[in-house]
């Protein structure tokens, strides 16, 4: 991934679409929610809090379980990579950090894993990631409309942007592999297809 924050239509959390993670980063009650300041790919994000150990009690089990599966620890990175992710919506560099350390690898090593695909999240994101597709055949058929109406209804102002409440990040990405079913977007691990701008209140007022 680059430092844009982008990601391809597969990027998308693996938890459910009501699925937790951090307070803080989620929006949750208690939580404290802050638009940070755009880095240098313009993407804006919750406020992160300290560092907790994501593999410890179960989670640190189902690892141990994982690790029996492959010959040698470095394979089951990416799955464990997901862990986190699923626990925390994001793979901060103090969680690269612990991976590296639990599986025998450098930091720099499974950044270089995280930061080449598109799929892990590198910044803190809504609870909702919204992907439109805005590719060619998809633009042609009015996606930039679409993009621009989930902007306007979550209240992220831009995309790239996470919502004040913390419930909303919208990007546009590259080929969702629908091309004959025009604008087709995913929030979280929902795909949906024929999305018009008239449809996004009624698609955002169903979400939990």
């Amino acid at each position: 991934m680059n430092d844009s924050g982008e990601r391809m239509g597969q990027r998308a959390a693996p938890s459910e679409l009501a699925g937790g993670s951090e307070a803080a980063q989620r929006g949750a009650p208690g939580g404290i929610v802050t638009q940070t300041g755009a880095d240098e790919g313009g993407f804006v994000g919750v406020h992160p809090e300290p560092h907790q150990p994501v593999f410890v009690g179960a989670r640190r089990a189902e690892l141990d379980e994982l690790l029996t599966r492959y010959p040698a620890k470095m394979a089951a990175l990416l799955p464990a990579l997901w862990m986190v992710q699923e626990d925390r919506g994001w793979v901060s560099p103090a969680a690269m950090a612990e991976v590296a350390e639990l599986l025998g690898l450098t930091p720099a090593y499974v950044k270089g894993v995280v930061t080449f695909y598109t799929m892990y999240h590198q910044h803190p994101v809504g609870r909702y990631f919204v992907q439109v597709c805005t590719t060619s055949p998809c633009g042609v058929c009015g996606a930039e409309d679409v993009a621009k109406a989930f902007v306007e209804h979550t209240g992220c102002g831009e995309l790239g942007v996470t919502s004040p409440d913390g419930r909303y990040t919208v990007i546009e990405v590259e080929c969702l592999g629908a091309c004959g079913f025009a604008t087709p977007v995913m929030i979280n691990e929902q795909f949906l297809e024929s999305v018009t701008p008239e449809r996004v209140p009624e698609i955002l007022a169903g979400l939990p």
